[in-house]
């Protein structure tokens, strides 16, 4: 769910060079998943109820791994075509994820949670770190390719769960949980928090390497150093839903991985290179967290597996539609002024917000189907 994404970053220089696509073009092919997780996402919860939960998952697999072996074709239709492929197949995986925690671990909630989140950080490290030297040995076509192996494996391990056509034993109204959950301050909280954190997180994933390179870094180094901010996002994912899940009330963990998320962003902007892989740990750690912070929020604030899928399905939604504009809007600042430093004084700002509504979707409230 992470790779095909992760692995774009490293490798834009590469797919300029081929394709001839200025920074923005380039961007797109980041915000073109994001544009799709929120187009899409308030529909899983429509296709579960009229295909089953295994059936709309193992198409969604299928779908994923068709996406990233087209991508790969040395051309910009198939790597715009592919990319929306990989968009539309994450999107509905990323709102299935939660449900199946809600309804087969509702007593190990943060332990299933941080399981599940700090997999999908390993897929992104992989991607960010190996992108580059599988390029060097091949080309950077096998190289965005590649990770359809990884979504052919899930989706052969998923196979003996088509016999299952699991369907809501209370199915809700779709109208009645899009009204239901618009009313609810928390449910727009979640979305919001999920949103800023994803906006800021695609953004890393798709510039922070070309920032670096900006500064005189190698392709190479700099690959290495997202990665690094990958791999303690892993941590991050597996760290703080299990703390948190031991607690009503998450506010005080929240101004943790925010202040982390804020000291990282801050230590990119103020120096060079110098100690860069301290400070883009710190932010992937302080990001793993908080991402794993907004599913974990989808679990404990709904009380039904049902509505868990709904509120899934908005929080990303929203969250995703917030995203979608970081990696084109600061590809499309740097193209204007020809600098880093006022998309990365935006993203520090946002990071603040991003904590400051945290706050609100880290109260101990529930959303209640029958309410």
């Amino acid at each position: 769910m992470r790779s095909p994404l992760s692995s774009v970053g490293p490798l834009t220089e590469f797919i300029q060079n081929a394709l001839g696509l200025s920074y923005s073009m380039v961007g797109l092919v980041t915000t073109l998943p994001l544009i799709c997780f929120a187009a899409l996402s308030g529909f899983t919860l429509y296709f579960t109820q009229r295909f089953g939960l295994e059936v709309t998952l193992g198409a969604a697999l299928f779908i994923l791994t068709v996406g990233t072996v087209g991508r790969s074709f040395a051309n910009i239709p198939a790597l715009y075509m592919g990319t929306l492929f990989i968009g539309i197949g994450i999107a509905i995986m990323n709102v299935l994820m939660p449900s199946i925690v809600k309804r087969d671990f509702p007593e190990r909630s943060g332990l299933m949670t941080s399981m599940y989140s700090g997999v999908m950080g390993v897929g992104a490290t992989l991607g960010a770190g190996v992108s580059v030297p599988l390029a060097h040995t091949t080309n950077w076509q096998f190289s965005l390719g590649s990770w359809a192996i990884l979504a052919f494996l899930g989706m052969l391990f998923w196979i003996p769960q088509l016999r299952n056509r699991t369907k809501p034993k209370n199915p809700i109204h779709i109208i009645s949980a899009i009204k239901k959950l618009g009313a609810s301050p928390i449910a727009w909280q979640i979305a919001l928090f999920m949103g800023l954190q994803s906006l800021i997180f695609y953004a890393i994933l798709a510039w922070l390497p070309e920032i670096l390179i900006d500064r005189g870094m190698t392709q190479t180094k700099a690959g290495l150093v997202l990665s690094i901010s990958q791999g303690t996002g892993i941590l991050g994912s597996l760290i703080i839903p299990v703390v948190a899940g031991r607690f009503k009330d998450q506010r005080r963990i929240v101004v943790v991985t925010g202040a982390m998320e804020i000291i990282g962003i801050a230590g990119i902007l103020i120096t060079e290179t110098f100690m860069v892989s301290v400070w883009a740990g710190i932010l992937g750690f302080g990001l793993g967290g908080n991402f794993s912070l907004a599913l974990l929020f989808m679990v404990l604030r709904a009380d039904s597996a049902e509505l868990t899928t709904g509120l899934s399905g908005m929080a990303q939604s929203v969250g995703y539609f917030v995203a979608a504009f970081g990696p084109v809007f600061f590809g499309f600042i740097h193209d204007l002024t020809n600098s880093w430093n006022i998309p990365i004084y935006s993203m520090l700002a946002i990071a603040v917000l991003q904590l400051v509504i945290g706050l609100g979707a880290a109260k101990d409230r529930v959303i209640y189907e029958n309410s």
